[in-house]
């Protein structure tokens, strides 16, 4: 027979051991299942670690509205739980004159989504911040920050187990069905089980489309295509000569080559972004010439062979290359018809900023 459970979260991510935190402070009984062996080893920790101010991201959007308030809500608990973090701030570049306008487009989204304190600066005021940068001009965003984001995991996932909540490591979702009395999840791993969970969120990043379209009895046309964004990252191998993070004015396909600095002061870039097929974290070496060259837009001053191969992440988006960017999809039982599911799909950038205020939302909908 298949043990009974109050909630079941699947995957241990950082949007995944978040809502785990605010289930169980809100009395639920809740299990977490992650496929790896530890927790946050996919998307969760292969990023950019940056706290996102909210400037991008289309007024009214799921995006722009959990960004926003969850950048306020994880600078407050990170300071009350010690969760090491910099409010660095960041300095987007114009690199060209027919740039500034769009500088000015970037300033005024922000505005709309409740982002007032954006500054624009000629490219002597951007020079006095950082010596080595070219620009014509340059927003500040002082609200932007750097994380330690196993830090953050590891403090979600204390919280979570001071409530009660438990974590099963190993255990892989490899199929279930939709029933009358609960969701049933058929779990692998060394010691294969299945549960009949009241209520299950699938927060499992890169693989939730698979998770949902596993379930029998789920609409199969509820479940959204999924298309992965590999960023390849590399290392500064010298020290940094920035105390911001970069960022050129966005492309078409993401946010460009940006410079960002880990807690160390150890700069990195990243990431391109390149359309696979497959997950792949292998580092394509072939790609360091385009780093050179859109780094060199804004720092002219690095020199060949300072460049160190990093890491690769992928992203899980609901739009692909010729699609405009998909907005988070919370699909609860009122967009599916299932109840006690809850699929979160499409959460990449920024849902590590974002968490708190998704987890406040996963435990809203759980709870209605």
């Amino acid at each position: 027979m298949p043990e009974r459970v109050d909630c079941v979260v699947i995957g241990a991510g950082v949007v995944g051991l978040a809502c785990a935190r605010a289930l169980a402070r809100a009395g639920r009984e809740v299990i977490v299942l992650e496929a790896a062996g530890a927790i946050g080893t996919e998307t969760s920790s292969r990023n950019s670690e940056v706290i996102h101010a909210g400037i991008y991201y289309p007024p009214g959007s799921l995006k722009a509205d959990t960004c926003v308030a969850g950048r306020q809500m994880l600078y407050r608990y990170c300071e009350e739980h010690g969760v090491a973090h910099r409010r660095c701030g960041k300095l987007i570049v114009a690199a060209a004159a027919e740039q500034i306008a769009t500088l000015h487009k970037i300033r005024a989204q922000a505005e709309a989504n409740g982002v007032r304190d954006l500054r624009l600066l000629s490219a002597a005021e951007a020079r006095a911040m950082e010596p080595q940068l070219h620009c014509v001009a340059a927003l500040h965003s002082p609200s932007t920050g750097i994380i330690d984001s196993h830090g953050l995991m590891l403090a979600y996932r204390g919280d979570a187990e001071e409530r009660g909540a438990m974590l099963a490591l190993h255990s892989p979702v490899t199929g279930g069905a939709v029933q009358a009395e609960g969701v049933l999840l058929e779990v692998g791993g060394e010691e294969p089980m299945r549960i009949i969970a009241r209520t299950v969120i699938n927060g499992a990043g890169l693989h939730a489309q698979p998770v949902a379209a596993a379930l029998r009895g789920f609409p199969s046309g509820k479940v959204p295509p999924c298309h992965y964004a590999k960023g390849n990252y590399y290392s500064l191998a010298a020290r940094s000569p920035f105390t911001h993070l970069i960022y050129p004015v966005p492309e078409a396909a993401g946010l460009g080559v940006h410079l960002t600095l880990d807690l160390a002061g150890q700069a990195r870039f990243g990431p391109d972004v390149e359309w696979i097929a497959e997950i792949d974290y292998d580092v394509d070496l072939r790609r360091a010439d385009g780093f050179y060259r859109a780094i060199r837009e804004y720092w002219p001053g690095l020199k060949d062979g300072q460049l160190a191969p990093g890491y690769a992440g992928i992203r899980p988006k609901l739009g692909g290359p010729d699609q405009p960017a998909g907005d988070f999809l919370i699909q609860g039982p009122q967009q599916h018809g299932v109840a006690g599911l809850i699929n979160l799909f499409g959460i990449e950038s920024p849902g590590l900023t974002a968490s708190l205020a998704l987890a406040d939302l996963v435990a809203r909908t759980a709870a209605a």
